[in-house]
């Protein structure tokens, strides 16, 4: 299989998987290295296909109906809460970013949509790995959450507000 080749059918099993599939998964399933597929990702980007880096792999973008950017605020305790209120009501969370003085705006995709995919980010987290994006700014971060519909989105704001999370 030629290097084209490759791509188009690493591009359609993305666009089938229904779930982040990691580069490894991906080099894999393909009989090739995990950098073979890193680069074969950034070529599928240049031809201008969305694809995304998650958390827990590669993702094809595609666009839910309506999604809404919300401003929230909580401590690290309650992060479980907030992704798992927003779940439970039907939308994904897209990603978060927070707006830095001097860095700008720095994001993070996470493409979050069920109760098991909160518990892996929140576990990931705990482990130390890493700490959330919203202590460099005192809290305050955004994330852009989309739905099948303005209802949704509407349930997720009005239980953002309950619990006191939504900033803005």
């Amino acid at each position: 299989m030629s290097g084209e080749e490759r791509r188009e059918e690493v591009l359609k099993y993305l666009k089938t998987s229904g779930s982040p599939v990691s580069g490894a998964a991906l080099a894999e399933e393909f009989g090739v290295s995990r950098q073979v597929i890193v680069q074969d990702i950034a070529l599928l980007r240049a031809s201008c296909h969305q694809i995304l880096s998650t958390n827990r792999g590669y993702v094809c973008s595609g666009k839910s109906a309506v999604s809404e950017v919300f401003c929230v605020c909580h401590a690290d305790d309650e992060i479980q809460e907030e992704l798992n209120l927003i779940v439970d009501c039907g939308g994904t969370v897209e990603d978060v970013f927070v707006e830095h003085e001097v860095y700008g705006r720095l994001r993070a995709d996470l493409k979050v949509r069920s109760r098991r995919q909160v518990q892996e980010f929140v576990d990931g987290i705990k482990s130390g790995k890493s700490s959330p994006l919203k202590n460099i700014t005192s809290g305050v971060h955004y994330h852009t959450v989309s739905a099948d519909s303005e209802a949704v989105l509407d349930s997720v704001k009005e239980e953002l507000e309950k619990r006191g999370f939504l900033a803005r």
